[in-house]
């Protein structure tokens, strides 16, 4: 009699993959109790988080989980978030007021600011809203205000105000607010000097009136006193040209030449860039992502307990189609987001882009068991593999 897994009924000859020792089991058994020794050990640390007993390295370990790379950025978050939320159960300790250390990520796109941003929010199990720094202007103009950002974490936690003035706001496009150079065409900087004036109250923790819908702009909109003392803010930008000027120093009239820049970015260097002096004392937590490497993209692809590889597969799966990925085509995959310089966000795209007709043709071809995508049909030369 042919083995068969002890706990699905799956016979030997029809598994990618068998264990046998004493007992039988199948991959997708393993994969199983993986997933539910997951699921288990989350909820003890998010428990232990509870009890106060949730320190810098669980914070890590569980950025490790969902976060590839940017070993200094995890370590340096997690040192930061710990250090908040024991701000926010003790903000006065032995006499000492502990103030508020919001955090600014640089890097370029596709880094994984956004992620490193939203997987905190899920460590802590607090609110989280984004925020597009584009988007906002000073009071008196069109476009969203300051204000706005926090009707957006109220709305987040269906209007618990004691739960939203806990919770984590990330302003994306943070470089995009910098201030203009005095060659500016326009008579007032309203989306870049405006704003960070308008952002200084609720980056110090202050308490300020927040429309419950809409913005501060239409009258008509019913506010509330919204505490913002215990928010953590966690800007993030690409800086683009920060880099490059860091390690280029002018000689003389017409010479460069290369001199080692400071391993840590230090606030002058962002006032430079067109930060004002007060937003940045308000920011004092300053971490540089690095730049992915197409290593560190494939690792994207696979890894991460929500990896766009094991996302697809599971879309495919509701099919009844297993989907392989060969290596050679991941790193094909990863190669051309890399060179078109998208990091990890433009991964998405490449994928879906080169899945569309399968996930349009499959689903109506009964007789398809396994689909197979091939290093020649990410590069347009062969179609995929069909058993």
């Amino acid at each position: 009699m042919e083995a068969q897994c002890n706990f699905c009924g799956s016979l030997k000859g029809d598994l990618q993959f068998f264990v046998s020792e004493d007992a039988y089991i199948c991959e997708k058994c393993v994969d199983m109790c993986h997933n539910v020794v997951e699921k288990r050990r989350n909820k003890e640390l998010k428990k232990s988080f509870q009890l106060g007993l949730l320190k810098p390295k669980d914070i890590f370990a569980i950025l490790n989980e969902h976060v590839i790379s940017q070993e200094e950025a995890k370590m340096a978050l997690s040192v930061a978030l710990y250090s908040h939320y024991k701000r926010v159960e003790k903000p006065v300790h032995k006499g000492v007021e502990l103030v508020k250390s919001n955090i600014l990520l640089l890097g370029p796109t596709g880094s994984g600011k956004t992620l490193l941003a939203e997987t905190l929010a899920k460590i802590m199990n607090v609110p989280f809203a984004i925020a597009d720094a584009t988007a906002l202007t000073e009071a008196g103009y069109v476009g969203e205000d300051v204000e706005s950002i926090l009707s957006r974490l109220i709305s987040a936690c269906d209007g618990d105000l004691e739960k939203a003035e806990k919770g984590i706001i990330y302003i994306d496009e943070f470089d995009k607010i910098a201030r203009k150079g005095e060659s500016s065409s326009s008579g007032r900087d309203i989306s870049g000097e405006g704003v960070q004036q308008g952002l200084l109250k609720i980056l110090e923790g202050a308490s300020v009136y927040v429309p419950l819908k809409g913005s501060r702009k239409n009258s008509d909109s019913e506010t509330v006193l919204f505490d913002t003392k215990h928010i953590l803010f966690i800007a993030g930008g690409a800086f683009v040209g920060m880099h490059e000027a860091r390690h280029n120093t002018k000689v003389g009239f017409f010479e460069e030449k290369e001199q080692e820049a400071p391993k840590e970015i230090e606030p002058k260097e962002l006032i430079r860039f067109g930060l004002i002096p007060e937003i940045v004392g308000r920011i004092p937590v300053i971490v540089e992502l690095e730049v992915l490497c197409e290593k560190d993209l494939i690792s994207i692809l696979q890894e991460p307990k929500n990896s766009l590889v094991k996302q697809y597969k599971a879309l495919f799966e509701l099919d009844g189609i297993e989907l392989v990925f060969q290596g050679e085509a991941l790193e094909v995959i990863a190669h051309q987001a890399f060179e078109k310089e998208v990091g990890a966000r433009g991964l998405r795209s490449i994928i879906d882009t080169l899945l569309r007709p399968l996930l349009f043709e499959l689903p109506s071809n009964e007789h398809a068991h396994r689909c197979i995508i091939t290093k020649e049909f990410v590069l347009g030369n062969e179609s995929y593999i069909l058993e």
